[in-house]
């Protein structure tokens, strides 16, 4: 059901098409967040219109509303959001430990309180694998021991270690609940962890590889307070140590610099909340940088947000309107935004494996980060 070919090659970076039972994503890619299965401000047929492939959702905050259950009662996660294509989900390991107050972590999983309600909840793989089963996405990702970027090799081996012990047990749990014929159709990535530790990284890939024959690995435990150097230089390490007939997933990654450096150190599938939560702050992706649409100077630019840009947000309206609908605090002004983000990452990915396959990737992208980081950031 699950299946990965690689088409074409430039260095690291590699073009490629995922087989799931919802459809074929083609790679590299970027797949929105869609939190609580809606990727905000944006409907289902606009994401198919601007060729997204694949979304994610989250477990912890469906597990907490409307509830895994009442989801699978309903259908399931595609019926429950109206979208056809295929759906991968995070275990909510990320969401543990940066939302939830007052965690305490054991060998049998993570005790924490709601950030709803304050009410006690207790994740272990076992429970984490039933919430995910119940959610029926196509990709479903095992618990793990997320921690801060920056942490210092013990504390880092010690999580590492962790999950690789909870990666066991997700896996048992996925293969008895999968053991039935109504189960839906998934697979199960294992996340790579080891902070900024290159050996850890090493040493928890050999320890994944040989425990099963994944359908594609995931590289957790990054963006989260490391500098940029240190990511890249984790990426090529897990590069070299993870299978190169798999796909990879970088998790929580999304800016458009992170991207491009993602692609070119072999990575495959990318997610961010960025590009929405920075529509709802009036910020939008060009190619020369982040811009701030509420500056004075789009008062009266009557160009679009970015010149040749396809997306609906460019094709239709003005910096000008777009920066009035922000200032008067319309809520128009954030989805025209967010839509924009997010066609902004999915044309760069596609425009990406196409350079990968017409042999070039390596100049286009270095003229393409050369431009994006030639101005600054506006405030």
């Amino acid at each position: 059901m699950f299946r990965f070919d690689i088409h074409a090659s430039a260095g690291r970076a590699r073009a490629a098409t995922f087989h799931t039972p919802r459809g074929v994503v083609e790679t590299p890619v970027f797949m929105p967040v869609g939190t609580l299965a809606t990727v905000k401000a944006l409907d289902p047929d606009e994401l198919r219109a601007m060729h997204v492939q694949i979304i994610l959702v989250n477990a912890y905050h469906l597990h907490l509303r409307p509830g895994d259950e009442l989801v699978q009662r309903l259908g399931g996660v595609h019926r429950f959001m109206a979208w056809r294509g295929p759906i991968l989900t995070d275990s909510g390991g990320f969401q543990v430990f940066s939302l939830a107050s007052l965690n305490t972590v054991d060998e049998n999983g993570v005790t924490f309180r709601s950030h709803l309600d304050g009410s006690s909840r207790h994740f272990t793989p076992e429970g984490v694998m039933r919430i995910e089963t119940n959610l029926g996405a196509d990709i479903i990702m095992q618990f793990d021991h997320v921690i801060p970027g920056q942490s210092d090799i013990v504390a880092a081996k010690d999580a590492s270690e962790r999950s690789i012990r909870w990666l066991e047990r997700c896996h048992a749990e996925f293969g008895r609940l999968h053991d039935v014929p109504e189960a839906p159709r998934q697979t199960l990535f294992p996340i790579v962890q080891g902070g900024i530790h290159q050996a850890l990284r090493r040493e928890a890939a050999q320890a994944i590889t040989e425990m099963h024959r994944w359908d594609g690995f995931a590289i957790g435990g990054l963006s989260v307070g490391e500098g940029k150097d240190d990511m890249y230089a984790i990426l090529e390490v897990c590069d070299d140590a993870i299978p190169t007939d798999r796909p990879r997933y970088l998790m929580g990654v999304g800016y458009p610099e992170d991207l491009l450096e993602g692609v070119a150190r072999g990575m495959d599938l990318f997610d961010c909340v960025a590009p929405t939560r920075m529509g709802r702050n009036a910020a939008a992706f060009t190619p020369d940088g982040r811009v701030n649409m509420r500056r004075a100077e789009f008062r009266d630019d009557d160009r679009p947000v970015v010149e040749d840009c396809s997306c609906a947000c460019c094709r239709r309206f003005s910096r000008a309107y777009v920066r009035h609908l922000v200032q008067a605090d319309e809520m128009l002004g954030a989805r025209l935004l967010s839509l924009h983000n997010v066609h902004f990452l999915i044309a760069l990915m596609r425009e990406a494996r196409s350079r990968i396959i017409a042999g070039d990737f390596a100049p286009w992208s270095r003229s393409w980060l050369a431009r994006y980081h030639s101005q600054p950031t506006s405030s």
